[in-house]
């Protein structure tokens, strides 16, 4: 197989932009664009019966609808559907382990009934072997304009984060925007006052932390000379600083450490804030 953007489709106005928004970036990244819906009580491929009475009609109808209408879009963009008889969360992680990435549909704190978004879209966040972005459906007034946004990346600065500045950095080149990198630091206790933050403490914080930002950011620099970076040390509680920085953003990159194995795969608080309260496109790049 090529490589693939995967969407997971369901018919959902989440999981319909989430398809519009991969075929934007399958077009940028020249990757094809694979439509995956998946079913458990799919049944086998039948021959030679009328629709009416093809059990799986209604499943082709939105995969097919949903192709017409990318490859529309994009004349020049190769599409695939893609039915599976298999649990959603299955069929999910399989497809991203073949994949650049896949991207699903996410309502934030809002009430989730879809059947990709109910107890399928965290697990596959938490488990994939590749990146995962989740897209809001915001109705038109809410949309941010993106042909002059920017990427965020957000960073922890202690161990290896390769493989998130890869994505945020190609991301940013596929599209031509700016990268901001943004690391967020609480104060800690001894540093507070009564009257704030004691001066000395939060320049020394803030100048380590610029420091290390730095040196993380110097090789892809130089890998990426095309892409406009810039650094944000923010001294507030991690997931806040990540939330704010990511306001208006193109998208919001986020990394996740691969789980040992024998440990239940989990999402940081940094990563559940962003997917909840962001309103951009959030990516969970696995790396470490």
């Amino acid at each position: 197989m090529p490589p693939v953007v995967t969407v997971g489709l369901d018919g959902s106005p989440e999981s319909l932009a989430a398809a519009r928004w991969a075929a934007d970036e399958a077009v940028r990244r020249k990757l094809t664009l694979r439509l995956l819906h998946a079913w458990p009580l799919l049944a086998p491929e039948p021959t030679r019966i009328p629709a009416e009475v093809d059990q799986n009609y209604w499943a082709k109808r939105l995969v097919r609808t949903a192709q017409a209408e990318l490859q529309a879009r994009h004349p020049g963009l190769s599409v695939v559907g893609n039915l599976v008889a298999d649990d959603a969360q299955h069929a999910l992680l399989q497809a991203a382990s073949e994949s650049e990435m896949i991207v699903l549909g996410s309502r934030g704190i809002e009430p989730v009934e879809s059947y990709f978004l109910g107890d399928v879209s965290m697990p596959v966040v938490a488990r994939a072997e590749r990146p995962v972005v989740l897209v809001r459906a915001e109705p038109p007034e809410r949309r941010q304009p993106t042909s002059a946004s920017r990427v965020v990346v957000a960073l922890k600065l202690h161990g290896s984060s390769d493989d998130l500045l890869d994505f945020a950095f190609h991301t940013a080149a596929a599209r031509g925007v700016p990268l901001l990198a943004v690391h967020g630091r609480s104060v800690p206790l001894h540093a507070r006052v009564p009257w704030g933050v004691d001066h000395h403490i939060s320049e020394e914080m803030t100048r380590d932390a610029h420091e290390q930002l730095s040196g993380e950011l110097h090789a892809w620099r130089t890998k990426y000379p095309q892409v406009d970076v810039a650094d944000s040390i923010r001294l507030d509680s991690p997931a806040k600083a990540v939330v704010e920085a990511g306001e208006g953003a193109a998208v919001l990159v986020l990394g996740r450490r691969r789980h040992r194995a024998g440990l239940v795969p989990r999402l940081e608080p940094v990563a559940q804030a962003a997917i909840h309260h962001g309103r951009c496109p959030v990516a969970v790049v696995p790396h470490g």
